[in-house]
């Protein structure tokens, strides 16, 4: 296992984190996963409040036999937004107590996503005291936050100099945050990827023709290396629901964080040409310049499923997707593409001069099915 420093933190992180969303709801089964985990030498752990009784399953795991003392592994929390500092005080110690821990490493604001709750925190009164006022206690060690925001509310957030680290969401198929990536980088803010094998392409289970795309390599482990290979990065996140879900990536990414080799340079020149032969002047090219839309349409998502639902036969990502627009509020914002008037706002703002109504019509006959759900009920 390599280790990372985790930006202004200066704690030093395994490359790959444990997260704990997908195997929660089996105690046994999780403290499996922890102890192979930990064998295998990630030495992060990361849940969140939101993640149903997850911190009390994760507490009673680290209090039975693990193979590191304390002082070895590294321990985050993530807590909701909220305007009000006597919540998010009563929130902090609330998880401390579920997770039977007497300091907490790092607490992440889980989701920071509309300019309101970045409001929220940049209130000098507001719940972003109540994280200061722990952390000079001891209580909490480093103040993070995760985020689904657009672009321009994460570069905000992290222009606040609020934070010691960010959740990121961003993938070999969804680099939309690059950006954010180089801020935070140059802001010395530890960045930790989430969700790279699930929301990045539910990659666990990928299908035939990505993995004929992406031989020798799988495209788990291709997601891995693009991302690791940026050394501002320090740690992705792996969810595992079965032990095999982490044995089997770590196996095949065998301690390979340098630079792309020519082999894995070439397979990612063959996945762009493949979108370029199938998509052909249909393609979208995630400028977002579409945007905004008087009906709130997704455009750029929509169209970035599109692309990777035809150009490499992610049919099942895309509709897991697509399904769960309209049904997750501010963690997956906008409208599905049959709410499209044919209004033709965004067509001359398009540098493709793409046939946008059409290709909305299109993606929601193919993604389109009953309604998606968060894989967690908190807000």
């Amino acid at each position: 296992m390599r280790y990372r420093r985790f930006g202004k933190t200066n704690l030093k992180l395994s490359v790959f984190s444990l997260g704990t969303m997908r195997c929660f709801t089996d105690p046994s089964l999780l403290q499996e996963i922890i102890t192979l985990g930990m064998n295998l030498g990630i030495n992060h752990l990361e849940t969140a409040r939101g993640y149903g009784n997850s911190e009390k399953v994760l507490g009673d795991c680290l209090q039975r036999s693990l193979p590191l003392r304390r002082e070895e592994f590294y321990l985050t929390t993530k807590l909701s937004p909220t305007p009000d500092r006597r919540v998010m005080y009563e929130a902090i110690e609330e998880s401390r107590q579920r997770l039977q821990q007497d300091y907490i490493d790092c607490v992440a604001i889980h989701g920071v996503n509309t300019r309101e709750h970045l409001q929220w925190l940049q209130d000098p009164h507001g719940s972003m005291s109540a994280l200061q006022s722990a952390q000079s206690k001891g209580i909490i060690r480093h103040i993070g936050f995760s985020t689904h925001a657009p672009l321009e509310i994460i570069l905000e957030a992290i222009n606040t100099d609020l934070f010691d680290f960010v959740n990121l969401h961003y993938y070999l198929f969804w680099q939309r945050q690059a950006p954010a990536v180089a801020l935070a980088a140059e802001k010395d803010l530890g960045i930790f990827i989430i969700s790279p094998g699930d929301k990045g392409g539910m990659l666990y289970t990928p299908p035939p023709k990505l993995e004929q795309l992406c031989y020798p390599l799988s495209p788990l482990v291709l997601s891995y290396r693009f991302l690791l290979s940026d050394k501002r990065i320090t740690t992705l996140s792996i969810g595992p629901e079965t032990p095999e879900e982490l044995r089997q990536p770590l196996n095949q990414w065998n301690d390979r964080d340098g630079q792309l080799t020519e082999e894995e340079e070439n397979i990612l020149a063959g996945l762009a040409g493949e979108l370029e032969k199938v998509l052909g002047s249909d393609r979208c090219s995630q400028c977002y310049q579409c945007l905004p839309c008087p009906e709130n349409i997704n455009i750029p998502e929509i169209l970035r499923l599109r692309n990777v639902g035809l150009g490499y036969d992610m049919t099942d990502f895309a509709k897991y997707r697509y399904k769960m627009l309209e049904n997750a509020g501010h963690w997956f914002p906008g409208s599905k593409g049959n709410r499209c008037t044919e209004c033709g706002d965004c067509l001359p703002r398009c540098p493709e001069k793409l046939d946008i109504p059409r290709l909305l019509r299109d993606s929601h006959h193919s993604f389109n099915g009953s309604a998606g759900r968060r894989l967690w009920e908190d807000g």
